[in-house]
């Protein structure tokens, strides 16, 4: 045994090419087969049927049904409704439903990434102190902000947050937020397309700090990725840093499919999800050196973090 496994450490490990995963991999063939719903009137499709009817039901009387048919399951609003996790009701009943449904496994671990998301927030700031940079922040998909509030509140050396998100609705709530908490000389938000490399290379001041939290995911092209990075690449200063998101596996894929909506006109929410090797290989390209990693306890959500290298 002990010959065997030091054969498998003097081998270079395999590099494997990820150009092509969101069109030929396997996890593209599964979002094929997820966005083609199940065959009709299957005993699958109809138990879907029969989840959707209760949701409409049962969302009458739960708040975080409720926001998520209004605004997608995937919504900013919806995501910081989990953040909270304060369960909320018309009745006894309503409120009952809403705990059920925060407890969901996937909720549990998006608000451990959270966790993980303030963590090295917080380790990133450490680092770029020490470095001598100034540390200006910005996040391109804040949905609401609270994680970045929450991770900077009381953090004097950080210069300046700018919050930037495509939802008009995630803009007002957020700005609301930074006033509720005497934040606003400190910290801005402006509606923005973090898809957008020339916006984002535009960026000022630039910034030394980057954070993609849950943007990614949601998303299965790679191209729209990578120009996102392109763009963060470009305005990003050597050695500062980004923090990015990932969701190689989630659990509840097939049911999120066949019975939540989106954000997306409330189209299905279909995902696929991208293998940590994949994610961390666009990161590279981008321009960046991955330095450490936080998971879950499931295995569902990863946060990473990466330094700009010179070019």
């Amino acid at each position: 045994m002990q010959s065997f496994i030091s054969h498998l450490y003097a081998n270079k490990s395999q590099k494997f090419d990820y150009q092509h995963e969101d069109c030929t991999g396997p996890s593209a063939d599964r979002w094929r087969l997820l966005s083609g719903g199940p065959v009709p009137l299957s005993p699958v499709d109809l138990a879907y049927r029969f989840m959707r009817m209760a949701m409409k039901l049962f969302g009458a009387h739960s708040a975080g049904l409720h926001l998520g048919m209004s605004t997608g399951f995937d919504s900013g609003s919806s995501l910081d409704y989990v953040y909270q996790n304060q369960p909320q009701g018309s009745n006894a009943f309503g409120r009952l439903v809403d705990k059920i449904y925060l407890n969901s496994v996937g909720w549990r671990g998006i608000r451990q990434r959270k966790t993980h998301l303030q963590m090295l927030i917080k380790q990133a700031v450490a680092d770029l102190h020490a470095k001598g940079l100034a540390i200006r922040v910005v996040d391109i998909a804040a949905g609401h902000g609270r994680y970045v509030l929450d991770a900077l509140e009381n953090e004097p050396a950080v210069c300046d947050i700018l919050l930037r998100d495509y939802s008009e609705l995630n803009v007002a709530q957020g700005q609301e937020m930074i006033a509720q908490r005497g934040m606003s000389g400190q910290v801005r938000f402006e509606q923005g397309d973090a898809f957008n490399p020339e916006e984002l290379s535009a960026l000022t001041p630039r910034p030394t700090l980057a954070i993609v939290s849950g943007l990614y995911e949601l998303f299965p092209e790679n191209e729209q990725v990578k120009n996102s990075l392109a763009g963060l690449a470009n305005a990003i200063e050597p050695g500062g840093i980004l923090i990015y998101t990932g969701q190689p596996w989630h659990p509840q894929l097939e049911l999120i499919a066949g019975v939540l909506t989106s954000h997306k006109d409330g189209k299905p929410w279909v995902m696929r999800v991208r293998s940590q090797g994949e994610m961390d290989s666009l990161v590279r390209d981008a321009g960046f050196d991955k330095c450490t990693q936080r998971i879950d306890e499931w295995g569902i959500f990863t946060v990473s973090m990466a330094v700009r290298r010179d070019n």
